[in-house]
């Protein structure tokens, strides 16, 4: 599956908007090539290179196929619009914290965007562990979208 996004480019810089120095919502994301038998998708975005180890910036499951896009500004709320379900980041916040690091080199997030054969039995607020078990042996594809980003303060 391929997973891009109108707001960065593949390696590119994230802008500010979708970070904790700006408005902090989530950025628009597309995908395509799920294959046939899908029913829902899952999305984790987590930064490998956070001093405490990955941070999870956001958990979202249970949107339905067929669908293809992620709208900006997903509300941070346990479900939203077409029956999705998010889960609890490494904020402690349900729904999406966007890219925060502290002042220094850049930092890679990556946007996981699985496509599964069935709804998941998770409850809103799950954790990213939560998830990565309940879809295991459940996975078709996945893709993903890296940016980055550096702190200006």
């Amino acid at each position: 599956m391929t997973v891009t996004s109108a707001a960065f480019q593949q390696a590119g810089s994230i802008p500010s908007k979708y970070t904790c120095e700006g408005s902090d919502i989530s950025p628009p994301l597309k995908w395509s090539g799920s294959p046939a038998g899908t029913k829902s998708f899952a999305l984790i975005c987590d930064d490998p290179d956070a001093p405490a180890g990955t941070w999870v910036h956001w958990v979202l499951f249970n949107l339905r196929a067929p669908a293809t896009e992620l709208g900006e500004k997903v509300e941070t709320s346990r479900a939203v619009p077409g029956g999705a379900s998010q889960g609890t980041n490494s904020f402690m916040k349900i729904g999406y914290g966007g890219p925060c690091p502290p002042p220094g080199k850049p930092h890679r997030y990556f946007f996981k965007l699985y496509a599964l054969d069935t709804d998941l039995a998770l409850k809103p607020g799950a954790s990213k562990q939560d998830l990565l078990r309940a879809m295991e042996k459940h996975i078709l594809a996945h893709g993903e979208l890296m940016g980055t980003y550096q702190r200006k303060k």
